[in-house]
C-alpha cells in the first residue's frame, strides 16, 4: 500500500468513527493529525467519504503498512491497533458526558446499549475473536447448563513471551483492573488499553466504575471496580453495594467472587464485582426449601434447588434483604461441621461466600453459595474443588460464572476433544506407550479415553464420538458443580444444610 492509499484508508477510518464512535466533527482535525502525525504524513486525502468493511478493509491494511514501514512490528500488531482505534475514540471525558445524557434523556439501559456498542465498535470487545468460541447448552439434573470452550483470549506465540520476559516490571498501573489502565499503551505483558473507557458510578458512598470485559464471556459482561486499589473482600458493605448497583442498573445482575484462594476469581489484588444481562442457569430454578427469621416476616429466605450449595434471600425492602444476607454471610463465616468436612478456620479463613445480587420489578433477590476453600491431603487442590479425574476438562478455580451455571473451559480443549473422538473413530491408533508418556499432551486425558474406547470401541463414526464426548464434557461440568457443594445433594448432606440453616442462621423452616 502506498502512502496516498493509507491517506484514504486514515480517512476512512475517521469517517467510521463520526459514524459508529460518536466521534464529534469538532474534534475531526484534531484527530486527523493525530493520525498522520504517528504515519509521518504531510496531509490527509480528500473528498473521501464512506468506509469499507471496518476490520478486513480499514484496521488490518492500515495495520500492515505500519508493520512494513517499520512503524510496529509483528508482534506488537494488537498494541498498534489498539493505539490506532484509541485515537479515533472520543476521550474519556467526552464518553461518560454522552453516557450521562442518554441516562438522562432514555434511561440508564439506552446509556448502557450505547457504551456497549461503542466498546465493541473500537475492538475493545473483539467479537471477531469471541466469536470463534465454541459453544452448547447441557439440560442436567438440576437445570440448564451453559459450556464455553474459550477461544477468544489472545494466546501469545513463543517470541512474544521471550520479550515479555526482558521487560522491566513498573507497577504501573498496579493491575489489570485499576482506573489507572484508561490510555496505557501497554507492553507485552499487559495489554493496552487505549480503547478502554469507563463510566463513574458510586456505590455504597464510595467512588466505583464500570467498564465492559473484552472477553464477554455471556451477554454484556461488565465488571464494576472500586476506584482504590484493594485486595477483594466480600463483607456487608459489600453487599450493600451489589444492592446499589442493580438499583443503578435494574436490567442487570452484579456478583462478587469470593475473596480466598481456590474458590476465587484469577484476580483477588483489586475488588470488583461481575455482572451482566443474561439469565444465567442458576437464576431459572426455584428453592427446594423455604425458611423464615423473626426479625423481617416479608423477607424469604429459601435452599436453591441447585448442584452447589446456595441460599436465596428476597423481599422488596432493600435494607431487610441487605441485613438477611449479611446474617447469612456472618452465619457462614463462622460455621463448623465436621460431619460434612466443614472448618471455617484453621490456622486461616476458609468459609467464604460468592453473592450475586438482581432486582425484578421491586423485588431484590441476592444469591449466596456458600463456599469453603479447605485442603487436606486426599484433596492438596481443595476438598469443595473439582476432584481430580475431572482436572483433564478444568483445574483452574470454579469462580462466580462456573458455579452459576455457566463453564468457561480452556481452549486447549478444542484440539483435544478431536483426538479424543479420532480414537473412538480408529482414526488414531490406541498407543499405550504414547498415551501414559507425561510429555503427551493427550496424557491428562488417558482414564477417560482408554474408558471411552472400553465402552464404545473404535470403529464408531464421526457423528457418534461426536455425541460420545459431548455427553462425557455435559458429565464432568454437572459432576464438577456437585464437587463445589460444601452441603452434598443427598440425605447427611441436606440434613447438614438444614442443621446450618436453623441452628447457624436461626431460621424456621415454613
Amino acid at each position: 500500500m502506498t502512502s496516498e492509499e493509507l491517506k484514504i484508508k486514515l480517512s476512512q477510518l475517521l469517517n467510521y468513527a463520526k459514524d459508529k464512535l460518536s466521534l464529534r466533527q469538532e474534534d475531526a482535525s484534531f484527530v486527523m493529525n493525530s493520525l498522520l502525525d504517528t504515519f509521518s504524513l504531510n496531509a490527509p486525502a480528500t473528498g473521501v467519504e464512506g468506509y469499507g468493511e471496518f476490520q478486513s478493509e480499514i484496521v488490518d491494511p492500515i495495520v500492515d503498512y505500519a508493520i512494513q514501514n517499520g512503524i510496529a512490528k509483528e508482534e506488537e500488531r494488537i498494541l498498534f491497533e489498539t493505539k490506532l482505534l484509541g485515537l479515533v475514540t472520543p476521550c474519556p471525558s467526552s464518553v461518560v458526558d454522552k453516557f450521562d445524557i442518554l441516562a438522562a434523556n432514555g434511561g440508564i439501559k439506552s446509556a448502557t446499549d450505547w457504551l456497549f456498542k461503542l466498546s465493541i465498535a473500537n475492538n475493545y470487545i473483539r467479537m471477531a475473536d469471541i466469536s470463534k468460541n465454541i459453544k452448547w447448552e447441557h439440560v442436567g439434573k438440576l437445570g440448564k447448563i451453559g459450556i464455553t470452550i474459550n477461544l477468544s483470549k489472545p494466546e501469545k506465540d513463543p517470541k512474544q513471551i521471550a520479550m515479555a520476559k526482558l521487560l522491566p516490571k513498573s507497577g504501573y498501573p498496579a493491575c489489570l483492573l485499576c482506573t489507572e489502565n484508561v490510555g496505557f499503551a501497554g507492553t507485552l505483558n499487559h495489554p493496552a488499553r487505549q480503547t478502554l473507557r469507563m463510566i463513574p458510578i458510586r456505590l455504597g458512598g464510595e467512588n466505583w466504575s464500570i467498564q465492559y470485559s473484552p472477553y464477554q464471556y455471556y451477554d454484556e459482561h461488565i465488571i464494576a471496580l472500586s476506584n482504590e486499589h484493594r485486595p477483594m473482600n466480600v463483607n456487608s458493605d459489600s453487599l450493600f453495594r451489589l444492592l446499589d448497583f442493580v438499583d443503578l442498573f435494574p436490567h442487570y445482575f452484579i456478583g462478587s467472587n469470593a475473596a480466598l484462594p481456590i474458590v476465587g476469581g484469577s484476580i483477588l489484588t483489586h475488588d470488583h464485582y461481575q455482572g451482566g444481562c443474561k439469565v444465567l442457569p442458576m437464576f431459572e430454578v426455584g428453592v427446594r426449601k423455604n425458611y423464615t427469621v423473626n426479625k423481617f416476616k416479608d423477607v424469604k429466605i429459601g435452599i436453591v434447588d441447585w448442584y452447589n450449595s446456595v441460599v436465596r434471600v428476597s423481599g422488596r425492602n432493600k435494607f431487610e434483604v441487605h441485613e438477611v444476607a449479611s446474617d447469612v454471610l456472618e452465619s457462614w463465616s463462622q460455621w463448623t461441621d465436621e460431619s460434612v468436612n466443614v472448618i471455617c478456620k484453621t490456622n486461616e479463613q476458609h468459609n467464604a461466600i460468592t453473592p450475586i445480587a438482581r432486582k425484578e420489578r421491586d423485588t431484590y433477590t441476592i444469591d449466596l453459595i456458600l463456599r469453603n476453600n479447605r485442603t487436606d491431603d486426599a484433596h492438596p487442590y481443595g476438598i469443595f474443588h473439582p476432584e481430580e479425574n475431572l482436572h483433564n476438562i478444568k483445574k483452574e478455580g470454579i469462580g462466580i460464572i462456573e458455579v452459576m451455571g455457566l463453564f468457561i473451559l480452556p481452549g486447549r480443549l478444542k484440539n483435544e476433544l478431536e483426538v479424543i473422538k479420532d480414537y473412538i473413530c480408529g482414526k488414531k491408533n490406541l498407543d499405550l506407550q504414547e498415551l501414559n508418556n507425561p510429555e503427551n499432551p493427550m496424557y491428562k486425558h488417558a482414564p477417560t479415553i482408554l474408558q471411552l474406547v472400553n465402552d464404545h470401541g473404535t470403529s464408531r463414526d464421526r457423528v457418534f464420538a461426536d455425541k460420545v464426548v459431548t455427553d462425557y464434557v455435559n458429565s464432568a461440568c454437572e459432576q464438577i458443580l456437585e464437587c463445589t457443594a460444601v452441603f452434598k445433594n443427598n440425605e447427611q448432606g441436606q440434613a447438614a444444610f438444614d442443621k446450618f440453616m436453623s441452628m447457624g442462621l436461626g431460621a424456621k423452616e415454613v
